[in-house]
């Protein structure tokens, strides 16, 4: 993620600590979980309201409706007889497609103190969701009263257009300016000129017709007769019109929301267990990845994470189609052939780009637009490209889909030319990264903080940093290569590509592991001292294979240590080192995904009682959270007995590799695996974790066949049954 502080050397990471308020920088002063938002998205729009389903405007709310990084309105509120209503619940539905908020009547007095409507008499139900950059609302206000009430809604609103990188704290010196509002008979236009010549415009459509429409609010005076229920409609378009803003329009747009959800995941494998609660967590984890999907041309592609990444990342997707992959191959698809479609051709300094890299991060705002922030289309990830190759060889070995590959060949040709042209800079065989410019990130792995990689004493340290699961994607990279070039029936690259995988391993067993540390350094610097320090990086090397068997050993061994495994998850830096601290972003924080691909990597080398440790960890931790979501990351603070987790202030959630990251585990924990060529699905050495008896799956597919299976606890043992298949497929299990 693009944490990113305002240092200014592109070769010295170790100047001070970033100045609040940096360029790049995204502030603490409003903690998310505070605020606890609902959060709704479809395509390249994402709303975040509260918990009554207002937006409330006000320095360092990161409420309202985004469409294409730009806030198209900061302020919804929602009174009744001038005052707000009171919350009775909120929730969104389990497939995300709405948000339900139910509210009533606080008790009204007149303006002589007497009560006039006593409390609970008036209820509002806000059903909202989005849906082809409109935001759809239904209020149906019912009185329970016995006598008719003569009721006002009013519904205030504004939009401050401010660019996705202000919202985040980011001040600007200039900025485009606000055009009149235009008030037509049920609708209001607010409008922005933009300094990138772009006007942008919200149109809030409303039925029926308010009796009392404005520039900033409007008001209906509703008469409710005993039991008497009114619905009144809000259409709010981003840079759209729409002709009919009422009934017809909300229930057509619901019913197309819906069918759209169910399409998409049906192409999903699914998952029922023993356990109701990790039920719940397997239908929001599926649930949250097909809300963050949005349709590319190329097909279906993640978004990282709401509210500050709902964009193309490279890394978090292509990580996210790995976590998947098993799962629903579709994702792997198109985020393969999007990111093809959008690589590097060129050298570009102010992008980070060079022929063959792989995009880090696409924006559309303003700011982006004129060059205020870097990422119009940014490249400065060292991680995404191999593992572009490494997810190429991993759809192919899931899915058999050569046809595809090899409409993408040639892009995989050019990530492998990237990785020795312009990933080693200077030929010692290790990829490293620097930015190019000042204004681009400094860290440019996973944890791109700007304190992220330092050294043992905590001093940070300087680039060009080889950091080391990187080394271990290039390894897989290579691994990935020679499997795509063996399916292309040419064993004699495919050999060529092992021996450069296997010519890394020995150079990264030399260069990174640390006898006395037990664990592989964190990075070699730019003089190719190595960053003592234990980290949960080194267990992306397990996840690749580049580790040594007996390296394995030692490394599972000080992941699950104390200092590193928390009880909820593996921290990101061990309490040991200088600069831990559980309540950063990635020196000493707990991030899902990292656990399930170290996970995955435990379970490769035979470690699959430390892989369930982990699981059961996470599972613990989503008992304690709202909607059994895990979130992009939580601190990392020890468990301690009967006490959740403590959250991480500004954390995403929904957060497309967080809510993978309970499928990785499943697949890690059963030895789920698949060949297309022989029409198989093995289970190897399946285990279960202690909270669950038993994982039912339907729609395994492999080939043009799926196969539906049972994996039950049987004594000490765990049991296999195929409950059914349709076309030639085969099911196999080894103890």
């Amino acid at each position: 993620m693009a944490s990113i502080s305002a240092d200014s050397n592109p070769a010295d990471a170790s100047a001070g600590p970033a100045a609040p308020g940096g360029q790049f920088f995204i502030p603490a002063t409003a903690s998310l979980q505070e605020r606890r938002p609902l959060t709704l998205k479809h395509g390249d729009i994402f709303a975040v309201f509260d918990h009554n389903g207002d937006a409330l405007a006000g320095p360092d709310s990161p409420e309202g409706i985004f469409h294409r990084d730009t806030r198209y309105l900061s302020h919804l509120f929602l009174t009744i007889n001038g005052k707000r209503p009171m919350l009775l619940s909120s929730t969104l539905r389990d497939d995300n497609a709405t948000m339900t908020c139910d509210l009533t009547n606080p008790d009204l007095f007149d303006e002589k103190g007497k009560l006039v409507l006593a409390h609970d008499l008036i209820h509002i139900r806000r059903t909202r969701f989005l849906w082809n950059q409109h935001c759809y609302e239904r209020l149906a206000v019912k009185n329970y009263d016995e006598r008719r009430q003569h009721v006002r809604v009013e519904i205030a609103f504004a939009s401050d257009f401010a660019d996705l990188f202000e919202v985040r704290g980011t001040s600007r010196a200039r900025k485009g300016h606000h055009l009149p509002a235009v008030i037509e008979h049920d609708t209001v236009t607010l409008s922005y000129m933009g300094l990138d010549d772009r006007k942008r415009f919200a149109r809030l459509s409303f039925a029926p017709r308010p009796d009392h429409i404005g520039s900033d609010h409007i008001i209906y005076n509703l008469v409710l007769e005993p039991h008497d229920t009114r619905s009144l409609f809000l259409d709010i378009g981003c840079d759209h019109t729409l002709s009919d803003p009422g009934q017809g329009s909300f229930f057509l747009g619901l019913r197309d929301a819906r069918r759209a959800l169910r399409a998409s995941s049906s192409r999903a494998a699914s998952i029922v267990t023993s356990n109701d609660i990790f039920n719940e967590v397997a239908r929001r984890s599926v649930s949250d990845l097909y809300m963050l999907l949005t349709d590319k041309p190329e097909g279906p592609y993640p978004y990282a994470g709401i509210p500050w990444f709902s964009t193309v990342f490279g890394r978090d997707a292509l990580i996210t189609a790995l976590e998947t992959l098993w799962f629903d191959p579709h994702i792997a698809r198109g985020v393969l052939c999007h990111l093809a479609a959008n690589q590097a051709t060129e050298i570009d300094p102010a992008s980070d780009a060079e022929p063959g890299k792989i995009l880090h991060e696409v924006r559309y705002g303003e700011m982006a637009e004129l060059g205020e922030v870097p990422f119009r289309r940014y490249y400065g990830s060292i991680d995404s490209t191999p593992l572009f190759v490494m997810l190429a060889g991993e759809y192919l070995n899931r899915t058999g889909d050569l046809a595809t590959l090899e409409t993408i060949l040639t892009n995989i040709e050019a990530a492998l030319t990237w990785i020795d042209e312009y990933g080693d800079r200077d030929g010692d065989g290790f990829v490293e990264y620097g930015r190019q410019t000042e204004e681009g990130l400094i860290n440019q792995a996973w944890k791109d903080s700007h304190d992220s990689v330092f050294h043992a004493d905590g001093t940070r340290a300087k680039g060009p940093i080889a950091i080391a699961e990187v080394q271990a994607y290039v390894y897989g990279a290579w691994e990935a290569a020679a499997e795509i070039f063996r399916w292309l029936g040419r064993p004699e690259r495919a050999s060529k590509f092992l021996a450069r995988a296997e010519g890394l391993r020995r150079i990264f067993d030399v260069g990174f592991f640390d006898e006395e540390l037990g664990t592989y350094a964190l990075a070699l610097d730019g003089d190719k001292r190595p960053c003592r320090v234990r980290s949960s990086n080194a267990g992306h090397a397990l996840f690749t294979g580049i580790a040594y068997p007996e390296r394995a050993k030692v490394v599972a061994h000080t992941l699950m240590g104390a200092s590193s495994f928390c009880g909820w998850g593996i921290r990101t830096i061990a309490s040991s080192e200088a600069r831990y601290n559980p309540m950063s972003y990635h020196n000493g924080s707990i991030w899902p995904h990292d656990n399930a691909l170290i996970a995955s990597g435990l379970v490769r080398y035979g470690y699959r009682a430390q892989a369930i440790r982990i699981f059961e960890g996470l599972f613990a931790a989503s008992t304690y959270i709202d909607l059994r979501r895990l979130p992009e990351l939580f601190c990392g603070m020890s468990r301690q007995r009967a006490q959740g987790p403590t959250f991480y202030p500004v954390a995403c959630s929904p957060q497309a590799w967080a809510a993978a990251a309970p499928l990785l585990l499943l697949q890690s924990c059963l030895g789920l695996d698949f060949e297309p060529n022989g029409r198989l699905i093995s289970l190897n050495e399946p285990r279960l974790p202690a909270f669950l008896n038993e994982v039912i799956l339907r729609r395994l597919q492999v080939g043009t066949g799926s196969a539906d299976v049972a994996i039950r606890r049987s004594g000490q043992q765990v049991v296999v049954d195929v409950i059914d298949r349709r076309g030639d497929v085969r099911v196999l299990t080894t103890a």
